[in-house]
């Protein structure tokens, strides 16, 4: 049986021994003590996975070598001390697979380097991003998967988005409610290799603390009063696709603990269940609070807000934006105009824009998104024109 080569990198030789014998049953070992001697390795072997410590003595990183595999499209795991977790994120960033903490679990490192290798085979291996086309367009409007803009910070957040899409990192998204989080992880999920895989919502605020275990990871039968079947929860029947955890800062200590384990095993086991169950998902998380500072406060665990958040997108309210306004504005107006079947779409006039693009938007795009159903619902059928008058209350006041 050819075994898949696996390079460790460790400028220390008792732990590039100690992996070796650990892990010589399941791979072809390759060892090197420096990054100049990975590189080496890197430049003329095929390996499936790559190990490497943080830190190699001086002033060399295992950065360097995440540089050179992201090229090459190998997966490669970080090794790090519990206090270099931001470093080991931003490798994360940069196209590391995952990383482990030290002192090392030999067990989860395992799971760690079997999904690395699993995927590099697999049907979700990276793929030419069909929306690659957009980082290099002068298009003075960006359209990513449906959402555009005519924003310069928010091009940017969406350029980054496009980015993501073909990576395998989980995504925290902060912004007010209404700003658009579940439309982008719905586009990013699209954009993704796992977009013919099923992309299941949370809403966490929906669910009881003591409902949400059971709805995340399911529950066997007889597990408690009430449960006669066997429950399959979201993140099994979301295998190989994308969970979206809206409002993540919700949930309790309890299920804080629960996720964090499947984060860093990615398996668990139904609520009344002892048999350990591996899947593979992608989570995109979404909140409107500051999980740094509950993160200070003690209310967020440290170590799941490092887990959830490898890639961080900062979506601006909509007051912010306001040259997107009328981009939105027209495009809901004609939305609701083919929901209404009405054959002429009204055209806006330009004392009403300029309403549109003075008012605050509290509710920020849903606001605005309601705010031209109800134009629609209400406008006499035939007229041609969306005037001020047609506004609501609330607009009258702006000049």
């Amino acid at each position: 049986m050819i075994l898949p080569q696996l390079l460790i990198v460790d400028d220390e030789k008792n732990t590039r021994e100690a992996l070796k014998k650990l892990l010589s049953a399941e791979y072809d070992i390759f060892l090197a003590a420096s990054v100049e001697e990975a590189l080496q390795y890197i430049d003329g072997q095929q390996f499936r996975v790559i190990i490497t410590d943080l830190r190699l003595g001086g002033n060399t990183s295992g950065l360097t070598i995440i540089q050179h595999t992201t090229k090459r499209n190998i997966p490669c795991v970080m090794m790090t001390a519990f206090g270099d977790v931001d470093t080991a994120v931003t490798a994360m960033k940069n196209g590391a697979f995952d990383f482990v903490t030290k002192p090392l679990n030999f067990q989860k490192l395992k799971i760690t380097l079997k999904q690395a290798v699993d995927y590099k085979t697999s049907a979700l291996s990276p793929f030419p991003n069909p929306y690659d086309h957009l980082l290099s367009s002068n298009a003075h409007v960006l359209n990513f998967g449906g959402i555009a803009s005519e924003n310069s910070p928010f091009k940017r957040i969406l350029e980054y988005a496009v980015k993501v899409a073909n990576n395998r990192a989980n995504v925290l998204l902060f912004g007010e409610t209404g700003t658009g989080k579940e439309i982008l992880a719905q586009t990013i999920h699209r954009a993704s290799p796992r977009k013919n895989q099923p992309l299941i919502a949370i809403h966490c605020t929906a669910l009881s603390s003591t409902l949400l275990e059971s709805e995340l990871f399911g529950h066997e039968k007889g597990a408690f009063t009430g449960a006669t079947a066997t429950h399959i929860g979201y993140f099994e029947a979301a295998n190989y696709g994308t969970i979206f955890l809206d409002e993540i800062g919700e949930i309790d200590a309890l299920t804080q603990v629960k996720l964090l384990r499947f984060l860093e095993t990615k398996t668990f086991e139904r609520v009344g269940g002892t048999r350990p169950i591996h899947i593979d998902v992608r989570i995109i998380s979404a909140t409107n609070k500051n999980l740094a500072q509950m993160v200070r406060e003690g209310t967020f665990r440290e170590d799941l807000y490092y887990r959830l958040n490898v890639i961080e997108l900062k979506l601006p309210p909509l007051r912010e934006r306001k040259e997107d306004i009328p981009l939105l504005f027209q495009h809901y107006i004609e939305y609701f105009c083919r929901e209404n079947a009405l054959e002429i779409i009204p055209v806006i006039s330009a004392k009403t824009m300029e309403k549109m693009i003075h008012y605050s938007w509290p509710g920020n795009i849903r606001e605005l998104k309601n705010t031209c159903e109800s134009i629609i619902a209400l406008l006499p059928r035939g007229q041609k024109e969306i005037t001020a008058n047609d506004l609501g209350e609330k607009f009258s006041s702006i000049a």
